[in-house]
């Protein structure tokens, strides 16, 4: 396999992130870690500098390249900006879009009203943030949009209000988030390319290739 990306610095986010309530309750999602894990090992292959920023998974780090390991979404957007500068930002992960206000010192009772009515804070928009940055905005920003309908529209809208390249959207209606194959519509400004379901790793081999060629 061709060298195609040596010299390059690739950034990449994956898995999920978990927002504690209390010392043994957490807000998080499905998202298994397999197709961001997968996209750093394809850009490591043809030669990068791989940097992957991972969630809470249960994937063994990968060979050949740096794994930060976090928890947050705000533990998660620190150490994407501490790797940077990167030539590729990939966001691949899962992160939560809401945390919890506070978090419990101690275990809270299910019988505690503020239990049941939990307030929460949004999270930073990691994609949007690195998408805008000035000096140090990676040359191609890609986005991740998991999605239950209306895929390839949801897709195209939010390239635009997050500010990225490009978005690699995916019809998780199905088994996708712990599953091993995954059929996505990789969306650029110059329209959206559709492509066959594939094991996850044939995925982010395509990926990379793509990558490879536009920079």
């Amino acid at each position: 396999m061709a060298d195609t990306l040596k010299g390059r610095h690739v950034l990449i986010t994956a898995g999920p992130t978990r927002e504690p309530i209390d010392p043994v309750r957490y807000i998080s999602n499905h998202s298994s870690g397999q197709q961001g894990y997968a996209i750093a090992k394809a850009c490591a292959a043809l030669g990068a500098k791989v940097t992957l920023v991972a969630g809470p998974t249960a994937l063994a780090d990968p060979d050949g390249l740096e794994t930060v390991h976090v928890e947050t979404a705000l533990e998660m957007l620190a150490a994407v900006e501490t790797a940077l500068p990167a030539d590729v930002f990939i966001a691949v992960a899962a992160v939560a879009d809401w945390r919890p206000a506070e978090r419990a010192d101690k275990k809270l009772k299910l019988d505690k009203s503020d239990f049941c009515s939990l307030p929460l804070t949004e999270n930073p928009d990691i994609l949007k943030t690195i998408s805008n940055l000035d000096a140090q905005r990676p040359g191609l920003v890609i986005g991740f949009a998991a999605e239950t309908h209306d895929v390839e529209a949801l897709a195209k809208a939010k390239r635009i209000r997050k500010g990225c390249d490009w978005i690699v959207a995916n019809d998780v209606s199905g088994d996708v988030m712990g599953g091993t194959e995954n059929a996505i519509h990789l969306v650029t400004p110059d329209g959206v390319e559709s492509w066959a379901r594939m094991p996850k790793q044939a995925v982010a081999d395509a990926l990379a290739e793509e990558i490879a060629a536009a920079l």
